[in-house]
């Protein structure tokens, strides 16, 4: 488990890099830097469960309500974007992957608490 969360938290690292050139890039350097940050914390136990699941209920929230009203896809191999509903389909995604991660930690990689 101590390598599933020093490898999602440099994944997050990662993806808030990848924002850089967002133009709302400082709510999505915040979104993963947290979430990153969690994992880190998680390492040392330092937070309880109840964080963890907190975390994956409003990143889960987040990723619902960012979901778009058509999907087009991700597009991952495209620079451009030809649409604002892949934009938030990738937003979406990104905050899904952070809900599963959140919620992993929180049942199985904290002692209890």
């Amino acid at each position: 488990m101590r390598l599933f969360k020093i490898f999602f938290g440099i994944i997050f690292v990662i993806f808030a890099y990848f924002q850089l050139n967002d133009p709302d890039s400082g709510v999505w350097i915040g979104i993963y830097s947290f979430a990153a940050l969690a994992c880190f914390m998680s390492i040392r136990d330092l937070w309880p469960s109840w964080v963890f699941y907190m975390l994956g209920a409003a990143y889960l929230i987040g990723a619902v309500f960012q979901w778009p009203s058509e999907f087009e896809g991700i597009f991952f191999g495209e620079t451009q974007m030809r649409s604002l509903n892949i934009e938030l389909a990738r937003e979406s995604l990104g905050l899904a992957i952070s809900a599963i991660v959140m919620f992993v930690i929180g049942k199985w990689g904290q002692p209890n608490s």
